[in-house]
């Protein structure tokens, strides 16, 4: 019988700690409320956990009254991210109350080299750890965000080409041996959409879809509250769909895909000759700007990329529709085009419409999205052998 009650108390104490990372933070109230234990169970577990060094209360206020909000401490780990992007990387901490400690960015070079970006990255990520006052043994794993199909269970490229000169480097195990943390490693439309439904406007919806439009264009596709990755991770690749049968050949292999029609090559190649050699980045904000050619391109590419989505919200009738990435920068521009040829594009659903709308995070989403892949798949250690022992490996979890 006792072994049954020790059993029962440490899964309450699981249900808690999960929960509390779920939300990042919640009062005792809404503990109850979220996890459907009675709230002598939750205070005493509270108590308990408080004790051992695994949460931190602070008093805060809720419908006007005091409240002791509940989070994990800080002395369980930092979760660190990092984003490659085709010409930049950032690379964000964050904790398990779902807060940044840091975040910084850098500019790469055009088809930079793996092993010169992982290095990149492994010194920026240390820098940054110093700053903070913390060090590699308190991060309990680390995300990496690749603008590529990654199969999750080797954390490598799973569609040849997409990422010129990354296909045969296994980045999980190359970052993991250099810094001895847990590595995981996803597509950054996939993790865009995981800040989104975590963080961001998805929070209120279950099945969405997160279109990320740069330098190509992807999408992540979040079901019932969780990421469909398809099999070795390339569900969502919306800018290998096929949109003109004699287009383009892509960087994939085939002929006449999306990216060949929305990526950066054909946005920039129809200004060279009246605006010059122009960066994506000079596209978007001459758009903002008013610049009636690069509105037109941008606004072009909107159209392309929602008549695409559309058939996506045909096959999986999400709730919401979230634009990111550089593109969405531009705002209406990019978004009101895109947003009509979705809308066009599904049935009418006088229930439940669609709804098409701008990232909350912005160049944020996928960084964010990172950390929190590690913060969810990283087991926090709750078992207390004894009142007030703070359990092994609290430091240091993963």
């Amino acid at each position: 019988m006792s072994g049954s009650q020790s059993s029962l108390r440490e899964a309450n104490r699981t249900l808690i700690v999960e929960t509390i990372k779920q939300y990042g933070g919640l009062t005792q109230v809404e503990l109850v409320g979220a996890t459907g234990l009675s709230p002598a169970t939750v205070s005493t577990i509270v108590k308990e956990l408080l004790g051992a060094g695994v949460v931190d209360t602070q008093t805060t206020t809720r419908s006007g009254r005091r409240a002791q909000m509940v989070t994990l401490a800080r002395q369980v780990g930092l979760a660190a991210g990092i984003q490659i992007g085709h010409r930049h990387l950032r690379i964000a901490l964050g904790d398990f109350a779902h807060d940044v400690v840091a975040e910084q960015t850098l500019p790469l070079p055009h088809e930079h080299r793996a092993d010169t970006s992982l290095d990149r990255a492994v010194l920026l990520l240390v820098g940054m750890l110093e700053r903070v006052g913390a060090s590699l043994d308190e991060v309990v794993g680390v995300g990496v965000a690749l603008p590529a199909p990654v199969d999750t269970a080797t954390g490598m490229i799973s569609v040849r080409g997409v990422m010129r000169g990354w296909d045969d480097v296994h980045v999980g195990t190359v970052l993991a041996k250099r810094i001895a943390r847990p590595v995981y490693v996803d597509n950054d439309a996939n993790l865009g959409a995981l800040a989104e439904v975590t963080l961001g406007v998805g929070r209120e919806h279950r099945d969405l879809v997160y279109v990320r439009a740069s330098y190509g264009t992807g999408a992540g596709i979040v079901i019932n509250g969780q990421v469909h990755r398809g099999i070795a991770g390339t569900a969502g690749e919306i800018g290998h769909v096929q949109v003109e049968p004699q287009g383009d050949i892509c960087r994939c292999g085939s002929r006449g895909c999306l990216d060949t029609v929305v990526g950066a090559p054909a946005l920039l190649d129809p200004l060279r000759a009246s605006h010059g050699t122009l960066a994506l980045r000079d596209v978007v904000q001459r758009a903002n700007a008013g610049d009636p050619g690069c509105s037109r391109v941008v606004a072009d590419a909107g159209a392309a990329i929602g008549r695409v989505v559309a058939g996506l919200g045909m096959a999986i009738n999400p709730q919401c529709v979230v634009v990111g990435g550089e593109l969405a920068e531009t705002g209406g521009t990019l978004i009101d085009p895109l947003r009509a040829a979705v809308l066009r594009g599904v049935l009418p659903n006088e229930i439940a419409p669609l709804t098409v709308v701008p990232s909350a995070l912005g160049a944020r989403a996928e960084v964010l999205g990172a950390v929190e892949l590690v913060l969810r798949s990283t087991e926090v250690p709750v078992r207390l052998d004894e009142p007030g022992a703070a359990p092994p490996g609290a430091r240091a979890a993963g």
